[in-house]
């Protein structure tokens, strides 16, 4: 997830930047956390972090002061369904490479399918949030099992529990992961079974390219 984030896209696009600011404050959160234990070390840390405009050191700026705008209702809830439904992803293919497929998630209709929605906008994403958490090559989230699904396809089938406002809003939900081959070529440049042949990096590839070149 990272390492496509930071490596992947182009410098200043906001998926990369959006990593970048979550390192960031996860950075300043745990100094400041053994700061009391290792001050010696914390102060090392904190004197080498880049983006520090002060040089006051970590004990004169205060303790740990995480903004509220991190708390955003339904985000905590949305990743750990996203990761139940990984697990699932990954259990049912035993130990293989998981870019090596392409996972369809099937979730009626209710509070779980929007949570996933909110991590994936399109039916069906290379780059989304909700693709880059399952680890696969390509993602569908889909509110019913397609048509064409074979009788003997790798059908994993789960349950959820979301609990939202302080168990205000509880709802249990099922959803099933299929896990197939994916029938794209690796990108020579990403890594992901995205790309058309093994010789041409993919599309997402090709525009961060494009876009070096035009800078």
């Amino acid at each position: 997830l990272l390492s496509c984030r930071l490596y992947c896209e182009e410098a200043k696009d906001p998926k990369r930047r959006s990593c970048l600011t979550v390192l960031a404050q996860a950075l300043d959160v745990v100094v400041r956390s053994f700061a009391p234990i290792l001050p010696h070390l914390a102060e090392e840390v904190f004197q080498y972090i880049p983006y520090k405009k002060d040089s006051e050191g970590v004990f004169r700026t205060g303790w740990i002061n995480v903004s509220s705008a991190w708390k955003k209702p339904g985000t905590e809830e949305a990743i750990e369904g996203a990761c139940a439904m990984r697990d699932s992803f990954l259990g049912s293919i035993s130990g293989k490479n998981a870019l090596e497929y392409e996972v369809i998630i099937v979730i009626e209709p209710g509070l779980l399918f929007e949570l996933m929605e909110a991590l994936q906008a399109e039916e069906t994403s290379s780059v989304s949030q909700l693709n880059e958490i399952m680890m696969a090559s390509q993602t569908t989230l889909l509110s019913e099992l397609p048509k064409e699904t074979p009788a003997d396809a790798n059908i994993t089938k789960g349950t959820f529990l979301i609990n939202l406002e302080g168990g205000d809003i509880c709802e249990q939900s099922s959803y099933k992961v299929i896990a197939r081959p994916i029938a794209k070529a690796k990108c020579p440049r990403c890594r992901r079974y995205t790309s058309e042949s093994s010789s041409t990096p993919c599309p997402r590839c090709l525009n961060v390219l494009a876009a070096k070149g035009s800078t």
